[in-house]
């Protein structure tokens, strides 16, 4: 199932999205009763995707994001001083006033530069959990989609800690959907900036697994329904500039797309 946001002539709604994933012009929204977790209900109404305007697929209460995860971005990265990979997963968090949906612009602050994007698969919580053993990470989780950790690097090394660089609002686009059934084990993720390919990689290269990174996260703090976690970004990593147009594309889940503009400008 995929399961989705919208906002449409009747307001805003959770949605599942029908249709084939390859010709999103004949995908349908159909309205789900309340929220989507556990076993939704349908109100039956429904509407044409193409007439209504997908939000970010949930309401996150928290976004966690994991650093540090595939040993070529490591590598890319030594020019900032990130240090080398850790034998546990490096977490921190963005706000959840960072996240924006598809196709709804990156705002560049003023002072600083450069920003770059980051692709990354997105696992979405589905019941409060904590001290979750890796082996039942999958029980806990409602699906996936596709997030954008966007970073502004001259503010990272300044700070020498990640909070002000990968939270300004905006920097945390979230989308089209979440996918309740595909296997994140081994999932084709592509980057592009104006058409070309910037990222080309697969979520097996993570040095740790969805299911090692819930269960070092939810022994930490507690995760609710609708909690993202990132679980990094592969090398490929690059600038963004106004009038730039990024695309994240991963196998079974879609394609999340979202213009860079400076701030200020609309």
């Amino acid at each position: 199932m995929r399961l989705g946001r919208i906002a449409s002539p009747d307001g805003v709604s959770f949605v599942s999205i029908e249709g084939p994933l390859e010709d999103p012009s004949a995908m349908t929204a159909r309205e789900i009763a309340e929220h989507p977790f556990g076993t939704p209900t349908f109100t039956g109404r429904s509407w044409p995707v193409a007439d209504v305007r997908l939000l970010a697929p949930m309401l996150a209460g928290k976004v966690v994001c994991v650093g540090k995860n595939y040993t070529d971005h490591i590598a890319e990265m030594a020019n900032f001083a990130t240090g080398p990979a850790a034998a546990d997963p490096i977490i921190f968090l963005k706000p959840n006033t960072s996240i924006i949906g598809p196709n709804v612009p990156i705002r560049l602050p003023a002072n600083a530069s450069p920003v770059h994007f980051e692709g990354e698969l997105a696992v979405v919580i589905g019941r409060p959990c904590k001290d979750v053993p890796a082996a039942q990470a999958a029980d806990n989780i409602l699906g996936y989609t596709i997030a954008n950790d966007v970073s502004a690097r001259d503010q990272q090394q300044a700070d020498g800690q990640w909070t002000r660089a990968k939270g300004h609002d905006t920097f945390c686009p979230v989308g089209p959907w979440v996918v309740t059934d595909v296997d994140p084990a081994d999932l084709a993720l592509r980057t592009e900036v104006n058409g070309q390919v910037k990222q080309d990689s697969r979520t097996s290269l993570m040095i740790h697994d969805v299911g090692a990174i819930v269960e070092w996260i939810s022994a930490v703090m507690t995760l609710l329904p609708g909690d993202l976690i990132l679980t990094g970004t592969p090398a490929g990593v690059g600038p963004i500039e106004d009038g730039d147009t990024v695309a994240i594309s991963i196998e079974g889940i879609g394609t999340l797309s979202n213009p860079v503009v400076r701030k200020g400008k609309s």
